[in-house]
C-alpha cells in the first residue's frame, strides 16, 4: 500500500491524536489543534478530517461503553495506526529536507 501524501490539516489532526494518546477522541482532539497549533477548527471540519484519515487507514476508532455522565452516550476514540505514523515520519523526513540550509532567510529580523 502507498503511504498517502498528508496535507498540513491532516497532520496537524494525526499529530493531536498522538499527543493525546488513549483520551483522543473529537472533543479533546479539537482542544488541542487550538491550544498547540492556534487554529480554531469547526466541529464538521474535524469529523470530516477524522472520517476520512480512518477510511484512508491512518487512524483507527472504538466506541466506548455508555457514559451515563453523558446521558448515556458513548464517545469514539481514535489511535494513529502503524501505517499512520509512517505516513507521519515521511511527511516530517519531506519537510525537515526542504527546510535544511534555510532557517537563516526564515529567521525574524
Amino acid at each position: 500500500m502507498n503511504k498517502p501524501s498528508l496535507g498540513e490539516f491532516e497532520q496537524i489532526v494525526l499529530l493531536a491524536v498522538l499527543q493525546l494518546g488513549a483520551d483522543a477522541y473529537a472533543v479533546p482532539i479539537r482542544d488541542v489543534i487550538d491550544r498547540r497549533a492556534g487554529r480554531r477548527v469547526a466541529r464538521g471540519a474535524l469529523y470530516t478530517a477524522l472520517e476520512r484519515l480512518e477510511a484512508k487507514g491512518l487512524l483507527a476508532s472504538r466506541m466506548s461503553d455508555p457514559l451515563p455522565e453523558r446521558g448515556g452516550r458513548s464517545r469514539r476514540y481514535f489511535r494513529v495506526t502503524p501505517y499512520g505514523l509512517a505516513a507521519l515520519r515521511e511527511a516530517r523526513a519531506a519537510l525537515l529536507g526542504l527546510w535544511q540550509g534555510l532557517e537563516s532567510l526564515l529567521e525574524k529580523p
